[in-house]
C-alpha cells in the first residue's frame, strides 16, 4: 500500500485487494446500517385477544420459548358473569446471537366472558388508539430523538375451535379493529379437530371474513430474486391461514428428544409438528420472516392513517376558530386589529394542515397498499 499522496492505494477488503481507484466505499453502508440497528435494538408490540380458554397464554409461552403466565388462574363462572374486559402489559427482553428484542405482549384478560359482550372490543381500541395519541405526541415535540415506540404491531384473534365459523362478536372486533392493527386470525385448541375439521373450518373463517370486508394482513408478495425455498416457504405460509395451532406448557421426552407437546390417552401432539399444528408456522412467519413487514405497515398504514385524522381534525378546529374570529371582526367593525392579525396566523394555519394532508394522502396512494384509505 502506497502513501496518499503517492500514485495509488491497495488495500484489503473482504480479504480481497482492491484497488482505489475502483472502490469508492458506499458497499459498506448495509454493514454500518446493521451495527447501528444491532446497537440500538428492537421493539415490537403483540397483542392476544380472546376468550378465556383458548390456550392464549399457553401459547405466547410455547412460541416464545418463555414463562411469562405463572400466576394466572382461570376465574370461575360467577366471576366471569360480570367481568370486563382489561389490559395486561408484559416486557421480556430476548437476546440472540447478539441481536435485542425487547418484546412487549399486551393481553386483554376477561374478553368474551361476561354475558353482555357487547363492548368488549372498546378496551382494545382504546387502548391502540392511545398508543397511536402518545406517539403522535411524542412525534410532534420538541425532542424526538428517544421516542419510545408502544404502537400495536400486530393482533393475534383467537378463534374457538368448536364454531362452524365466526361468530358476531369475531366479526364486530375485527371490523372495529382491521384498519388500526394487522390482524392475524389464528383457531385455538386445534387438536380437538380432525384433519378435515380444520381444513373446513379456515375456508369458513375466510369466507366470513371477505364477505364482511374485513382486511387481515396480507402477506407482502416475494420479490423476484427471492430464491426458491423461500418463495416456497411463503406459499406454504399463506395457505395455512388462518393458523391452527396447538400450546403446551409441558416439556417431555420422546423417542430420545425433549419436545413440547400434549400427553393423551391415544398419543402425543408434539405442538411444533407441522403435521399436528400450526405453531412453527406462525412462529416462522410472526418472529423469521414477517416481523419487520408487520412494523413498516403499523408505521406507514395504520399510524399514517391516524396521524392524517389528527391533522385534519386540527386543521377543522382552527377553521372553525377563523371563522369565529372573522366574524367577531366584521360585528366590530374596526380597522386592521389584533383580531385581523390573529385571522391571518389562523389562515397561514390552514393552509400549512391542508398542504401536510395532500402530501401524505399522495405518499399513501403511492404505496399501492389496499388498505391505506384515510377518512378525512
Amino acid at each position: 500500500m502506497r502513501n496518499r499522496y503517492n500514485c495509488h492505494i491497495t488495500y484489503r477488503y473482504r480479504d480481497k485487494l482492491v484497488d482505489e481507484r475502483d472502490y469508492i466505499g458506499f458497499a459498506t453502508l448495509a454493514e454500518q446500517v446493521h451495527r447501528k440497528s444491532v446497537k440500538r435494538g428492537f421493539e415490537f408490540t403483540l397483542m392476544i385477544c380472546g376468550e378465556t380458554g383458548l390456550g392464549k397464554s399457553t401459547l405466547i409461552n410455547t412460541l416464545f420459548l418463555a414463562d411469562l403466565y405463572t400466576q394466572r388462574t382461570v376465574p370461575r363462572v360467577e366471576e366471569r358473569i360480570e367481568k370486563t374486559t382489561r389490559i395486561e402489559k408484559k416486557t421480556l427482553d430476548i437476546e440472540e446471537k447478539g441481536v435485542k428484542l425487547r418484546l412487549t405482549i399486551v393481553d386483554t384478560p376477561g374478553f368474551g366472558d361476561s354475558v353482555n359482550c357487547e363492548d368488549s372490543w372498546r378496551v382494545c381500541t382504546q387502548y391502540i388508539d392511545e398508543q397511536f395519541r402518545q406517539y403522535f405526541t411524542d412525534e410532534s415535540g420538541l425532542n424526538r430523538r428517544n421516542i419510545q415506540d408502544n404502537r400495536v404491531h400486530c393482533l393475534l384473534y383467537f378463534v374457538p375451535p368448536y364454531g362452524h365459523s365466526l361468530r358476531q362478536l369475531d366479526i364486530d372486533l375485527m371490523r372495529r379493529l382491521h384498519k388500526k392493527v394487522n390482524i392475524i386470525v389464528v383457531i385455538g385448541k386445534a387438536d380437538t379437530l380432525t384433519p378435515t375439521e380444520v381444513k373446513t373450518l379456515k375456508a369458513r373463517i375466510l369466507d366470513d371474513i371477505e364477505t364482511h370486508g374485513i382486511q387481515i394482513y396480507r402477506f407482502p408478495d416475494c420479490d423476484s430474486d427471492e430464491d426458491e425455498e423461500f418463495k416456497q416457504q411463503d406459499r406454504e405460509l399463506k395457505a395455512s391461514l388462518p393458523f391452527a395451532v396447538v400450546g403446551s406448557n409441558t416439556v417431555m421426552e420422546v423417542a430420545g428428544r425433549k419436545i413440547r407437546g400434549r400427553q393423551y390417552p391415544w398419543g402425543v401432539v408434539d405442538v411444533e409438528n407441522p403435521e399436528h399444528s400450526d405453531v412453527m408456522k406462525l412462529r416462522t412467519m410472526l418472529i423469521s420472516t414477517h416481523m419487520q413487514d408487520l412494523k413498516d405497515t403499523t408505521r406507514d398504514v395504520h399510524y399514517e392513517n391516524y396521524r392524517a385524522q389528527c391533522i385534519s381534525q386540527i386543521s377543522q378546529h382552527a377553521l372553525r376558530e377563523r371563522n369565529k374570529l372573522k366574524r367577531e371582526s366584521t360585528a366590530s367593525n374596526h380597522d386592521f386589529s389584533d383580531t385581523d392579525r390573529l385571522l391571518l396566523q389562523k389562515d397561514e394555519e390552514i393552509r400549512r394542515m391542508q398542504d401536510m394532508l395532500a402530501q401524505m394522502q399522495e405518499q399513501l396512494k403511492s404505496s399501492h397498499i389496499s388498505d391505506s384509505v384515510i377518512d378525512v
